[in-house]
């Protein structure tokens, strides 16, 4: 595949089947609309910003490994930075047409480009194939865990098919020589400012911040009056069989009948329900919500054993609540079947193995996994100020008794 033409390179497996699945936990818990239509994406930047910077540590080494690679094989090692890195997936309608990566002026510094697939062709989606212009290999089948890489430049014109079901998932890298566009810099300054008061030995959850509603509503072009379309997070929630309503003495009910600018409803506390039952648990807001459902539809495997080991507090859905379910539902997902289209996976084939025990402890595994993100990333941040640049920093030396 060393062609000096059409440089680029396939590596099989360089990311494993359990690390993809954590890419799209979290992605799928908190992106947003993306740069162009039926796509949605999740930047390191955005997690920051809506207090999930934890969930960037995972990131970490793949970016470090990648780099090298890129480096290694490109034959310009030590020249790098990265410009971009983004988990980007592609709905029913997505697709794209002969392109080079840097065919915009706005983009001319991208060098070199990454795509890691995080899910598969006919096991995750349908369409989706991914098509070179010119020389060997035409055609890459997406598979998880594959990585291409290859010069954003017109030597390696490509195009992506149309995706005709399910949703197809990547991590995407870009790299430039610049130095100016280093995403480092730009991320530990802002990782600066947003942990400046936050402890390492603090208990609280590093608990999810919505950004602004119209970040999160499809078709992007309702944003501004929410008249037809769906709240992303509220769809990929009622997709996997789930609905919503607020606590009995929290409801927000009268913003909804009173104006159609209810952008604010969501960032208030919700309550999960699923059939006729309501869990007795409290979110702080949408993205709690989200978070704690795409957890365990990550680890829902693992956490079967809970099934009879926990005795669950669920209530009954009243009448009043089985209203505001309904109410939130025309608010929030004016197109039900839009979201089914955008949202449908292999995922709902887990349902039938629902149980609120298992989901449960889901949500107390889910509070594990980000503190243990926060404190690694919290001891991790002098250094990389230290440094100006984002790596793994070896020995932490994490707290006894913290889970890994």
């Amino acid at each position: 595949m060393a062609n000096p033409e059409h440089p680029r390179l396939i590596i099989h497996d360089f990311l494993s089947l359990d690390l993809c699945k954590e890419l799209g936990f979290i992605h799928k818990s908190c992106g947003t609309v993306g740069y162009r239509p039926n796509v949605f994406s999740t930047t390191l930047s955005h997690l920051i910003a809506t207090n999930c910077a934890h969930l960037i540590m995972p990131f970490v080494p793949i970016r470090e490994r990648l780099k090298e690679k890129v480096e290694e094989f490109f034959g310009c090692e030590f020249e790098l930075f990265v410009e971009f890195t983004g988990l980007i997936s592609w709905s029913r309608g997505a697709s794209i047409g002969w392109h080079s990566d840097d065919n915009r002026p706005y983009l001319k510094q991208r060098d070199f480009a990454a795509v890691c697939y995080l899910n598969s062709y006919g096991k995750d989606f349908k369409g989706g194939l991914f098509h070179f212009q010119d020389w060997e290999p035409t055609t890459i089948v997406p598979v998880a865990g594959d990585v291409v890489m290859y010069t954003a430049d017109s030597r390696n014109i490509h195009s992506v098919d149309e995706i005709t079901d399910g949703e197809r998932l990547t991590l995407t890298l870009w790299f430039s020589r610049d130095g100016s566009h280093d995403e480092d810099a730009k991320l530990i300054s802002f990782l600066s400012q947003s942990q400046l008061h936050r402890s390492i030995h603090e208990s609280h959850l590093f608990l999810p911040l919505p950004a602004s509603t119209k970040m999160y509503w499809f078709p992007p072009e309702q944003a501004s009056t929410y008249e037809s379309g769906c709240d992303i997070c509220f769809a990929r929630i009622h997709a996997l069989g789930y609905d919503l309503c607020f606590p009995q003495d929290k409801s927000c009910l009268s913003a909804l009948d009173t104006s159609n600018d209810f952008s604010e409803t969501l960032m208030e506390p919700l309550r999960l329900t699923r059939g006729e039952e309501l869990l007795d648990v409290e979110f702080v807001n949408i993205l709690h919500v989200l978070q704690a459902v795409q957890f365990y539809c990550w680890k829902s495997s693992e956490l079967q054993t809970f099934e009879h080991e926990k005795k669950i507090n669920m209530l009954p859905l009243s009448q009043s609540q089985r209203e505001e379910v309904n109410r939130l539902k025309c608010a929030f997902l004016k197109d039900e079947q839009l979201a089914e289209t955008l949202f449908r996976t292999c995922e709902k084939c887990e349902q039938h193995r629902f149980n609120w025990a298992g989901f449960s402890a889901a949500v107390a595994a889910w509070e594990a996994y980000c503190n243990t993100l926060g404190k690694e990333m919290l001891m991790s941040l002098p250094y990389w100020k230290t440094h100006q640049s984002i790596f793994c920093v070896p020995s932490l030396g994490l707290e006894e008794g913290a889970e890994t």
